[in-house]
């Protein structure tokens, strides 16, 4: 149940995979990104939130989110940034560099991914003559949806280590088959690369869900609990249904008030705050990509009234959904 639920997730939140770069470090180097909130709108264009990830394809360095000790990368070794922190990836830890510029990162170019060189900390250079070692890096980001709301986010820690050897070597050789396109120009290398993206991240995420320890909480630890795996499957299979604590808490096999303590103390909150909230990401999503009548989305999403759905849809999202409707069309056209 676990597993359907946290896919259920990702499409609804709407992930979208890119690549940018093909980052090659020789010598001493230091590549610095700023937090994505600075850069998202250059990068993803009408994305709510942007991560970050690296991919080592050959040599090693240090990733590291800004103020935190790093990690060390070798080939095959990927990073994501879930929560879009300024990061650095580097040959040796505790480097800083001149950020990547806005700027450049919002111009377009007639080929992506860009490939850049970097020897030092002031930034990527046109060439290097001679012969030299190169640690070579993907690069590329991840959009989603985060209003109003996302569970799976705000589980995950600021910098996601994701292991070569964990992956029993998929992840190199399938990414040796993207890059490969890519240099050759071929049709569809571009797509190619986005859904490897998309398929890097959901393995990280599991990855580090089944690594969590025993006595972890959080929504993804939640999700393999018996009792509020079940709870959670139920809401995201039937969000439209009049559930009721009490009748939720029978089909777990739970009693109202051992649900209600179980479920907060993972999910950091009370099952029917959860259902409310999950209606309120349906109800986006059918705003968003629907002229449904407002009533239609009320009954869709399990609201007997407008005006009940309406309250409930100001208070979650801060807004009318007519308004937010009418704001998302403005901001798109």
């Amino acid at each position: 149940m676990g597993r359907d639920t946290l896919s259920d997730v990702l499409q609804t939140v709407r992930l979208k995979g890119a690549v940018y770069f093909y980052v090659n470090g020789a010598h001493e180097w230091a590549a610095e990104s700023p937090a994505s909130s600075e850069i998202a709108a250059a990068v993803m264009p009408g994305a709510e939130h942007v991560m970050q990830y690296h991919v080592v394809t050959s040599g090693h360095c240090w990733a590291g989110i800004v103020g935190q000790s790093p990690v060390r990368l070798s080939a095959g070794d990927a990073v994501v940034v879930p929560h879009g922190d300024a990061h650095v990836m580097s040959s040796a830890p505790g480097m800083r560099a001149e950020p990547v510029a806005t700027e450049f990162l919002a111009a377009r170019h007639d080929t992506l991914p860009l490939r850049l060189t970097y020897a030092g900390t002031a930034g990527p250079v046109q060439s290097l003559h001679g012969e030299h070692t190169y640690t070579k890096i993907v690069c590329g980001f991840i959009g989603c949806d985060v209003r109003p709301f996302n569970p799976l986010v705000a589980a995950l820690p600021r910098l996601l280590p994701l292991r070569n050897a964990d992956t029993g070597g998929w992840m190199t050789e399938f990414l040796g088959h993207a890059v490969a396109e890519s240099h050759a120009n071929r049709p569809g290398s571009e797509a190619m690369l986005a859904r490897m993206s998309e398929m890097l991240f959901v393995d990280a995420v599991r990855r580090y869900a089944d690594a969590l320890p025993e006595d972890g909480t959080g929504w993804l630890a939640g999700l393999r609990d018996r009792f509020v795996g079940r709870a959670l499957a139920l809401l995201h299979e039937r969000p439209a249904e009049a559930w009721s604590i009490d009748e939720l808490g029978r089909q777990v096999g739970l009693s109202r008030s051992a649900l209600h303590e179980r479920f907060a103390q993972f999910v950091g909150g009370p099952p029917m705050q959860y259902l409310a909230r999950r209606r309120m990401q349906l109800a986006c999503g059918i705003l968003r990509s629907s002229s449904a009548p407002i009533a239609s989305i009320a009954l869709d999403v399990g609201y007997d009234s407008e005006a009940a759905f309406a309250r409930a849809f100001k208070r979650e999202v801060g807004t009318s959904p007519a308004a937010w409707r009418r704001a998302l069309r403005r901001s798109a056209g």
